[in-house]
Order: C-alpha cells, then structure tokens, then sequence
C-alpha cells in the first residue's frame, strides 16, 4: 500500500510522515519531490512548477511503485498535489500495478497555514533562496483551497492538523490506513 499524504504546503505532511515511520513497522518514506528535482537536473527552465512536466506523474508512479517492490511494507509519500487529473493520472498508475492507495489530506485553515509556511526557513544559511520558497508556497494556497473544495474532500479522507500536534495526526492517520486495508498497518 502506498499512503499519499497531500494537503497545501504547511499542512503537516513531511512531520506526519516522519511520525508515521515509526507507527507502520516496514513502512519506507517516499518524496515524489526528488523526482521533480531529478527531471528540472535534466530538464532545466522548461516548467516553473516540475509536477507540470510530462514525464513527472509516470515517473512518479513508477518510481514508487519499484521502491515498493523493493522494500515492501508501506510506502508514505508527502507531496502537495492539487490537481485532479495529475494525482487520477498516478492513483491509476499504481492501480494498474494493483498497488492499493490511501489517499489523506492534511489540511489547516489558512491562516495557520500561512504562519507555518512564514515561520519556516527551508534554507537558513540562505534567506533569499528561503524567502523564493516561502513565496512559492503562499502563491499556491489559492490553489490548494480550489482544489480542497473542487474534489479533495470527496476524493480523500482528511484530517484537519489546524490544532493537533504532528504525533496526533499521525495516530488519526494510522486508524485511516488500518480501516483502508482491512487490519492495522503491520
């Protein structure tokens, strides 16, 4: 099984996914981002955003589905997708492998999430570059809030992070993915 952990930048998924390593005994993380990073290394200046580029959600796809075949277990891959058909393109993907796929949305309410992205300096030895990031990030919140209305809350199961700490998510987290495949995570 594959759990996606989507949601807008500053929803929790890197620190519910590190909680939930230890929660599923076998589990791997997986960052379909250093995908992205691999394909801008070859593919310079041809998207602004690399989830834009063809080859990214087969990819994406491919790659976890070999880890998967790899390590076993469960696979937890945070990344913020908001759009329908790039994650139906992905899901279908697997689907096809018969790789099963827990889709959860970690949300917040904005303005929770806008201090979490504000609060968080991804590169403090260089702050133009962490300020480029933040920027990115708040850029997209309208389109994580389309996509939240539009189709995530009836395609995912979601968990509001807004007041819960990382570890609480994750507990919420482990009794979704226990329930979507019938036993607890092992």
């Amino acid at each position: 099984m594959i759990v996606f952990l989507n949601g807008p930048f500053g929803g929790g998924k890197t620190s519910v996914a590190d909680e939930l390593l230890p929660r599923i005994p076998g589990s791997t993380l997986f960052d379909p981002e250093e995908v992205g990073f691999m394909l801008r290394t070859i593919l310079p200046g041809r998207e602004k955003d690399f989830q834009d580029l063809p080859p990214w959600r087969p990819l994406v796809a491919a790659t976890a589905a070999e880890i998967l075949a790899y390590t076993g277990g469960t696979l937890i891959a945070p990344m913020s997708l908001l759009r329908r058909d790039y994650a139906h393109e992905i899901f279908s993907a697997l689907d096809k492998r018969g790789i099963a796929v827990c889709h959860i949305v970690l949300h917040a309410d904005t303005a929770t999430v806008r201090d979490r992205i504000t609060g968080h300096l991804m590169f403090p030895d260089d702050p133009v570059r962490s300020q480029r990031v933040i920027d990115f990030r708040l850029e997209n919140l309208p389109r994580y809030d389309e996509a939240y209305v539009q189709w995530l809350t009836e395609e995912a199961h979601i968990i509001d992070t807004t007041t819960l700490t990382p570890a609480q998510a994750a507990d919420l987290a482990v009794q979704i993915i226990g329930d979507a495949s019938g036993h607890e995570p092992r």
